[in-house]
């Protein structure tokens, strides 16, 4: 299981609003109900198998080049641990309980 953070953002657009490709990149997440996903204001946090992951954000990445884009930097932060079961909510309840 891992948790992953993307951030996918198109350049080269006509527009500085990137609300509209950030949505159509969601849409993709549909297709794949056993990924976890939460959008934050500065990208969206995964949560999943890895490989499961890498061929979202890949599919993710192709989007805004179909909406018109010219250019796409794709940023992606893998959290995989292996020495038990991580997950977003988990994570942040080790936070919370140190508060």
């Amino acid at each position: 299981m891992a948790i992953v953070e993307t951030t996918i953002t198109p350049l080269g657009t006509a527009s500085t609003s990137i609300s509209q490709y950030v949505a159509d990149c969601h849409k993709v997440l549909s297709d794949y109900p056993e990924i976890k996903y939460q959008l934050t204001p500065m990208g969206t946090i995964l949560e999943g198998e890895l490989s499961t992951i890498l061929q979202v954000i890949q599919k993710m990445h192709e989007v805004p080049f179909t909406s018109g884009a010219q250019r796409v930097s794709t940023s992606i932060k893998i959290d995989d641990r292996r020495d038990q079961q991580a997950t977003m909510s988990k994570k942040l309840r080790s936070v919370q309980e140190k508060w």
